[in-house]
């Protein structure tokens, strides 16, 4: 980068990963220069981009699509990734189409596996029931 020091790898890939448009004018043409610099980081950059389009406005239908796009690039991590969703393409195709989320219940799980973590071998169901309910 001209004129100055190159930023870091956390920064880079927080300008990738935000909407172009809620990147501040300054940011985004570093961003611009940072990408022009590498081919490579530039098509990374469009596929996280359609992927998060697909995500936020639920078209899973485009997932084979992006898959072929992804593996015409040579990207091996992306190539890691498009076969760890082919594995499952059904599922992962309903989760990027459906409103629904489970995320609320795996929230609750998360909080009991706590809770049960925290008093594990000190006691029996009912000091964990007890703990659970006084918790929600």
């Amino acid at each position: 980068m001209p004129g100055g020091r190159p930023p870091s790898l956390r920064t880079v890939a927080s300008w990738i990963l935000t909407h172009p448009d809620a990147l501040p004018e300054k940011e985004r043409l570093k961003l611009k220069s940072v990408l022009a610099g590498c081919p490579e980081l530039d098509a990374l950059a469009e596929h996280v981009r359609s992927f998060g389009q697909m995500l936020t406005q639920l078209r899973g239908e485009r997932l084979p699509e992006w898959i072929a796009a992804v593996r015409a690039d040579d990207l091996p991590i992306l190539h890691t990734f498009a076969n760890g969703l082919e594995r499952d393409l059904a599922a992962v195709t309903a989760g990027l189409s459906l409103p629904w989320s489970s995320g609320i219940v795996e929230d609750h799980v998360n909080r009991i596996k706590m809770i049960k973590r925290q008093i594990y071998g000190r006691a029996g169901f009912k000091l964990l029931r007890k703990r659970v309910l006084l918790a929600s």
